[in-house]
């Protein structure tokens, strides 16, 4: 496709991501499981904190974004000046592949990634490169195959983005040993903080050993401020240096910044919210597979639930729509026998399994 102008070949290859859909045409209650927000919202401090900061709507933010990074690091136990955040951890992943890579470059990831890999990938004028997984899961040895002399970022989500699986340290370690010390090892952590699994890391410790790994997480999940866009990253003093030469001055808000800065200081709201989903989660996973149907194991605050046909995905999603349930089809991930369903509060997830139940009865009909 040509648009008459003088644009990068790989620009044009982009198709647009297109985010979760929030609205029907309908009488009943919506109910937005399409986008893995937070069912409980922000914490009351993180809104007061933001509804407070609009009185300072004619001042620039604070550029480097000082009291949130300290706050980070006292909370994670990083060095704040090996921080940096960003609208959205999807800004720093385009930083990430402006900054390291570009034309003759490649950018590898696993086949079931994070759509916005291969999208900044194409933006910088990179070639994107996906690996076969293994069950849903990033498969090391297939990563390591498709590692060439232009490889230059290595994407992993970990837990992943649609499909739920994360990946132990272990098989991180072995990715990394494998990598030349010029390519950066760019770990995906945006649901990092509803794992509890023994052998899950969510980078950090590959970051303090490491020159060419970095850390990418959000506040967009267990924190609810998926509206203000607000991320950040942990890596290297070299490749936070490099990441700030390419970021914009200002380019997070100063309501994001006081709302996540209120967030971290209200930590209970935060483990209630994580509380909620992991006990919700595999409650609405044995129900859906009590009704025939595949749910792959997740440790995610979403699940993906195989119709095993994409026609029976389409129509599961017409029909959950009809009763004002919005789930993710996710064909463009190359998943279209699928759905993706957030968790949300108890009674959504009473809702969806009784519509889900329904469906499958009037199959029947």
């Amino acid at each position: 496709m040509s648009s008459g102008f003088d644009v990068k070949d790989s620009i044009m290859q982009i198709k647009p991501y297109v985010p979760g859909e929030s609205k029907l045409t309908t009488d009943k209650p919506i109910r937005q499981l399409a986008a893995n927000e937070a069912p409980m919202g922000a914490s009351p401090k993180a809104i007061e904190a933001a509804q407070d900061s609009v009185a300072q709507l004619n001042r620039y933010p604070e550029g480097g974004a000082v009291a949130l990074r300290e706050k980070i690091g006292e909370r994670f136990g990083f060095p704040p000046e090996q921080l940096i955040c960003g609208a959205g951890s999807d800004e720093i992943i385009a930083l990430i592949c402006q900054a390291f890579t570009g034309e003759g470059g490649e950018v590898l990831y696993s086949q079931h990634g994070f759509l916005m890999y291969k999208i900044s990938a194409l933006a910088a004028g990179a070639t994107p490169v996906s690996a076969p997984e293994s069950n849903l899961r990033m498969d090391v040895d297939s990563m390591i195959e498709a590692i060439t002399e232009n490889t230059r970022v290595v994407f992993v989500a970990n837990p992943n983005n649609p499909t739920g699986s994360y990946s132990t340290l272990a098989e991180l370690e072995r990715l990394h040993a494998a990598l030349p010390e010029d390519v950066l090892l760019v770990i995906d952590a945006a649901y990092s903080e509803y794992v509890d699994a023994d052998d899950y890391d969510d980078g950090s410790s590959l970051v303090a050993k490491h020159r060419n790994v970095v850390m990418t997480r959000t506040f967009s999940k267990l924190f609810g401020l998926a509206a203000l866009r607000i991320g950040w990253a942990y890596g290297s003093a070299d490749v936070i240096d490099i990441l700030n030469r390419v970021r914009g001055p200002f380019n997070v808000s100063v309501p994001a910044q006081a709302a996540a800065t209120a967030a971290l200081d209200d930590w209970d709201w935060a483990m209630d919210a994580k509380d909620l989903n992991n006990r919700l989660l595999p409650v609405v996973t044995q129900r859906i597979r009590g009704m025939g149907l595949t749910v792959y194991d997740s440790v995610g605050n979403f699940i993906l639930i195989d119709f095993d046909d994409a026609d029976r995905a389409a129509a599961a999603d017409t029909f959950l729509r009809g009763e004002g349930v919005i789930g993710r089809g996710v064909g463009g991930y190359g998943l279209p026998t699928c759905l993706r369903m957030t968790i949300g509060t108890e009674e959504d997830m009473d809702f969806v399994t009784e519509a889900l139940t329904r469906f499958i009865e009037s199959e029947g009909a």
